[in-house]
């Protein structure tokens, strides 16, 4: 079991990682994947859901982490950040997933009713040029799930792909992004 990294190890990885230090980045995010696995799986544990979607969520906030650097105020806290994007991760679930706000966690609730920023284009390029490296009906099932909040059911009649296949497509698709981002290979 690993120790979690404490918030200057994490802001040093952050800066040097910004600063284009790729070894610090792929570092950075293997910590984080460590420490975002913790809490996805507290968060869905009161609500009833299992590990899955903890792996799920680790690599969305994984891929958020990555395609907004860039956002980062590095005068600020940096885990601070970082739990605010698996903070809006989560919820996103919650809405996918058409839990009833008497599910949400009483510290999520804020999030539920405000606004996550989508705007930002470098961010918007950095995800198209991840996704276009996966086949065609991965990144149908990606845009339909993860991007457009289609239920599974929904993606699988406008993807014209089986619910199973929905499931799988997309968490081998975001497993291969997170190993874009991190630099490793298959």
């Amino acid at each position: 079991m690993s120790v979690p990294s404490t918030e200057p190890e994490l802001y040093t990885l952050m800066i040097a990682g910004l600063g284009g230090d790729g070894a610090a980045h792929r570092e950075l995010l293997e910590r984080l994947s460590i420490q975002l696995r913790g809490y996805f799986k507290g968060q869905l544990s009161r609500i009833g859901r299992g590990p899955v979607e903890a792996e799920d969520l680790v690599q969305e906030a994984l891929i958020a982490i990555h395609t907004r650097r860039h956002t980062y105020d590095p005068a600020q806290l940096f885990t601070p950040w970082v739990y605010a994007i698996a903070r809006y991760k989560f919820v996103d679930y919650l809405r996918r997933a058409q839990a009833s706000r008497n599910d949400l966690p009483i510290e999520g609730a804020k999030e539920a009713t405000s606004q996550d920023d989508h705007g930002s284009v470098e961010s918007t390029l950095d995800l198209e040029s991840l996704m276009a490296g996966l086949p065609l009906k991965t990144r149908q099932a990606i845009q339909a799930v993860k991007l457009d909040g289609l239920s599974v059911s929904e993606a699988a009649a406008k993807c014209g792909m089986s619910e199973s296949n929905v499931k799988v497509s997309v968490h081998r698709g975001l497993k291969a992004m997170a190993r874009l981002i991190s630099g490793s290979r298959p």
